[in-house]
């Protein structure tokens, strides 16, 4: 089939396997900074990082300096496990700074759903056990087993049978808690639930969480997929909590855009996946040293120029700029992190939309349809933030006249 002739679209649209009827659809030229532009010049500006995967912006110079140092060494040598490689050597080094002592140990995957697979089989080596407790209403991924422990049942059906043995219990309920017992092999958790609308758990409430996987010896997961990297006003979203995980996962926000995941546990843990059977868990890709040089960049960025520590603040200047509409119902949020809750997915649909025409791009969530999504690059400016809330407010502001004159 010869599709030369036709336009990027008409392949995008025809010939590429799409994921929903109503992609965004924009064309893309370049990207720098907080905006993107799409080929007639138009810009947009990105409020959501591809999904907290942008922590640093697009194009951030100390990133791609990094890739481009690496490209020109090497790319791929050897499958992940077998080769001494320096990028993946100071990854563990800047890793291993930003942790805390127990987790001691990494493995470099592809993505966040390789990440969270992996971690349940280490899960399940460790402890011999083979149920899985996992929570309503979470989001771990899209292949089998990560799809097993996601709490939205509409997103599961068509795909079934998934993983046996796996339970769901209610976010922040301590008295679910009981249903973690000495049969429980991993409890698998969003410290902060990103796609059931940021719902934020208390602290009692996780203290209580991680005493209970102690007293049972089950291994508890934090799946930092989204919240990770500074996202949260905290290098990881467990540090609010002042609890520590027996197995991290991490992936979208920790290679400023490169494909890369990573699960974290300790060096005791992690052996097991070496023998009975050897190669517990093997990945070609995983570790490529080009997404490692990125990712050392990114954990190096954060530190050594101050950025998480100023996140929290652009979160709250976000928030008071935003609550005043009477048509935003609330506002969770924790750093730059945000939901805003409005009365139907009608509105929050054109909300989007509008934004988008208007060059600012925020999001949908998959299970919270009456919410929309800001997760803007960390570096976003008081100026850049102060121009995006005042797009939505009058996003916000057109679609309800436009309803309100409807009905």
């Amino acid at each position: 089939m010869d599709i030369s002739n036709k336009s990027n679209k008409d392949i995008f649209y025809q010939h590429q396997a799409q994921t929903s009827p109503y992609p965004l659809g924009i064309e893309i030229d370049y990207a720098k900074g907080v905006y993107m532009y799409d080929v007639n010049g138009k810009s947009y500006m990105d409020l959501i990082s591809g999904i907290a995967v942008n922590n640093l912006g697009h194009g951030h110079p100390k990133i791609l300096k990094a890739i481009k140092d690496q490209v020109d060494k090497y790319l791929f040598v050897m499958v992940y496990g077998e080769m001494v490689q320096k990028p993946q050597i100071d990854l563990t080094k800047s890793l291993l700074s930003v942790l805390p002592d127990t987790l001691n140990a990494t493995y470099f995957v592809n993505s966040g759903t390789e990440a969270n697979e992996a971690a349940l089989k280490l899960a399940k080596r460790y402890t011999g056990r083979t149920e899985i407790v996992s929570f309503k209403r979470s989001y771990h991924g899209n292949t089998h087993g990560s799809l097993s422990v996601s709490g939205n049942e509409m997103k599961k059906n068509a795909f079934r049978p998934l993983l046996p043995d796996v339970r769901f219990i209610d976010f922040n309920v301590t008295e679910d808690l009981q249903h973690i017992t000495e049969k429980t092999a991993a409890v698998i958790v969003e410290p902060i639930q990103g796609d059931a609308g940021v719902r934020i758990p208390s602290l009692d409430y996780m203290k209580a969480l991680r005493a209970k996987c102690t007293e049972v010896g089950a291994q508890l997961i934090f799946d930092e997929i989204q919240t990770g990297f500074g996202r949260t006003g905290k290098f990881f979203a467990f540090e609010h909590f002042d609890v520590v995980p027996d197995i991290l996962t991490i992936a979208k926000g920790m290679a400023g855009g490169m494909a890369m995941g990573c699960f974290v546990s300790s060096q005791e843990k992690m052996k097991v996946l070496s023998h009975d059977p050897i190669l517990g868990h093997i990945t070609t890709f995983g570790g490529h040293p080009v997404c490692c040089a990125a990712s050392n960049a990114v954990i190096n960025t954060l530190k050594d120029d101050k950025i998480i520590e100023d996140v929290e603040r652009k979160g709250q200047l976000f928030e008071d700029l935003l609550i005043k509409n009477p048509a935003i119902k609330e506002i969770r949020r924790k750093g730059l992190m945000f939901a805003i809750d409005m009365e139907s997915f009608e509105l929050v649909n054109d909300v989007v939309t509008k934004c988008i025409e208007d060059g600012v791009i925020t999001y949908w969530f998959l299970s919270t349809p009456y919410a929309f999504r800001i997760a803007p690059p960390l570096i976003i400016s008081d100026d850049e933030i102060r121009k995006a809330c005042k797009v939505i407010l009058n996003a916000i502001d057109s679609c309800v006249a436009a309803r309100q004159k409807m009905s």
